[in-house]
């Protein structure tokens, strides 16, 4: 059976400066995660990935550090696909939204708030001119892979589709990396790269969904901490990507906020 928790975020008395350096004392400090496992199966992963989570009274702090003998990332433009190459990610279940941040090793950005579709009615808290669905940049979205048979029209999901906003900005969003060896240059062997991420409480209003921000001592927040890998063999690019994730899913779609871990916050 699960355990209540997957992850105990504990509370500091300072902040952090976010330059990508998780060797600092608050780091040091914290409580890291296990190896992140196979998103499907649980085996441990491929590469040695592991994230630490703490707070304060304005800023929630994510950091990770993952192992990477090629250390590569191409995608230079904000809300690429950053998916397509490597990259760490954080999602934040708000129940009936929820956000997805992806970064690679250039710490390129790539945002998304998603709003289930039954959650999204007129005059709803998601009725506003922020989610305008006719805008270019808000699609539907039905979840990751093997949408075929009964899953094709509405994804794996009970609530099935969900909305898309492409052109969301987290605000306060910092984040910052960095690398221990080359990047773009396979003619040596890199070590990995790590990644710190601070976003202000005062952000997440709508996916507090009315939950106390910030948290509580004892509430606990679905999070996915994760990790998906480009891996060439033979010339050939394997897909889907091997996916690494603080739990394992069961299945190969990260858009399963139920499946995500529990983080619970603690206050000391």
């Amino acid at each position: 059976m699960k355990e209540e928790q997957d992850y105990i975020a504990h509370k500091i008395a300072g902040s952090i400066v976010i330059d990508g350096d998780v060797k600092k004392p608050e780091w040091q400090q914290a409580q890291w995660s296990k190896r992140f496992v196979d998103m499907v199966t649980g085996e441990p992963g491929m590469y040695n990935t592991k994230s630490a989570i703490v707070w304060n009274d304005t800023h929630i702090y994510i950091a990770f550090e993952a192992e990477e003998p090629f250390l590569e990332a191409k995608l230079t433009e904000r809300d690429s696909i950053i998916f397509l190459e490597n990259d760490l990610e954080l999602l934040i279940d708000g129940q009936d939204c929820y956000y997805e941040l992806e970064i690679n090793a250039a710490n390129t950005i790539y945002e998304v708030f998603f709003i289930w579709k039954d959650a999204y009615t007129k005059g709803s808290r998601f009725d506003i001119p922020q989610f305008d669905v006719h805008h270019s940049q808000a699609y539907t979205f039905g979840g990751d892979y093997d949408r075929t048979g009964a899953s094709f029209w509405k994804g794996r999901h009970p609530r099935g589709i969900r909305w898309a906003f492409t052109n969301f900005d987290m605000p306060g969003l910092e984040t910052a990396v960095q690398l221990k060896g080359t990047l773009n240059d396979h003619r040596d062997i890199d070590q990995g790269w790590s990644l710190e991420i601070a976003i202000p409480w005062a952000s997440l209003g709508l996916l507090a969904n009315g939950r106390s921000i910030p948290p509580q001592d004892g509430d606990i927040w679905n999070m996915f901490l994760g990790r998906f890998q480009k891996l060439m063999v033979g010339g050939q690019e394997v897909s889907p990507h091997p996916a690494m994730a603080m739990t394992s899913h069961g299945v190969y779609d990260t858009h399963l906020p139920d499946k995500w871990s529990k983080i619970l916050f603690r206050s000391y």
